[in-house]
């Protein structure tokens, strides 16, 4: 079940565009931050003698760092999704799923923590695939990774909002091509320029309608008696 349709229906329809709009900006903020310190990093970390060959040596260290920075982004998307993922919630299940919107807020700052430590950990294994770009399949070991990462923990945050972690990850393991197969579409929308500054509005998004889609099937079977 992949809600295409319904994403972008609810992208127009639920009144986000404020929230893409802060989410865009917290987003470069970010990608500002993380060039600055790779820049940083290659003209004070790594210094030789010979005057070319240091400029050379950090060009290809700061080339290296910038392509394998870009595909680690994905992982910088659930801890920006993580500002605006309760407003985000509220404001499409109001337009769809009206019957089960929550009244009590979750802890923001538990949730925040918890978007840091996944943050931090999706960092540190894509920095362990950036060897890998040099023998070419970086990419597609990236790609793998992140779909798994981001369909695992998007699907695991919108539907822990309403069932708790610890059964949220219960349902997605049940439903693991849904899921991943969510995070490779997220994947791939977080390296499309510009459109990436919106990802993690989109994302939540789509796991809403994913979780809800998976409630309804599951009642529907029980209604007709199928376990």
């Amino acid at each position: 079940m992949y809600p295409f349709t319904k994403t972008f229906r609810s992208l127009k329809e639920a009144n986000l565009l404020g929230l893409m709009m802060a989410c865009a900006g917290l987003a470069i903020v970010v990608v500002l931050v993380a060039v600055g310190m790779i820049t940083w990093g290659t003209a004070n970390l790594v210094k030789i003698q010979t005057g070319w060959l240091d400029a050379l040596v950090n060009w290809i260290v700061g080339v290296i760092l910038g392509i394998g920075g870009w595909f680690m982004l994905p992982a910088l998307s659930v801890f920006i999704a993580g500002m605006f993922q309760e407003k985000t919630i509220r404001r499409v299940e109001r337009l769809s799923y009206p019957e089960v919107v929550r009244r009590e807020s979750p802890a923001f700052w538990g949730e925040l923590i918890a978007d840091l430590k996944f943050t931090l950990w999706a960092l540190l294994l894509n920095m362990l695939v950036l060897p890998l770009y040099l023998f070419g399949i970086g990419f597609v070991v990236s790609i793998l990774l992140n779909s798994y990462l981001l369909g695992r923990e998007f699907f695991e945050s919108v539907a822990g909002y309403h069932i708790g972690k610890p059964q949220a990850k219960k349902l997605g393991q049940q439903n693991r091509g849904t899921v991943y197969g969510g995070g490779f579409v997220i994947t791939l929308l977080t390296l499309v320029p510009l459109l990436n500054l919106f990802v993690p509005i989109i994302a939540i998004v789509w796991m809403v309608h994913v979780y809800h889609g998976l409630c309804q099937n599951a009642a529907g079977s029980l209604r007709t008696g199928v376990v």
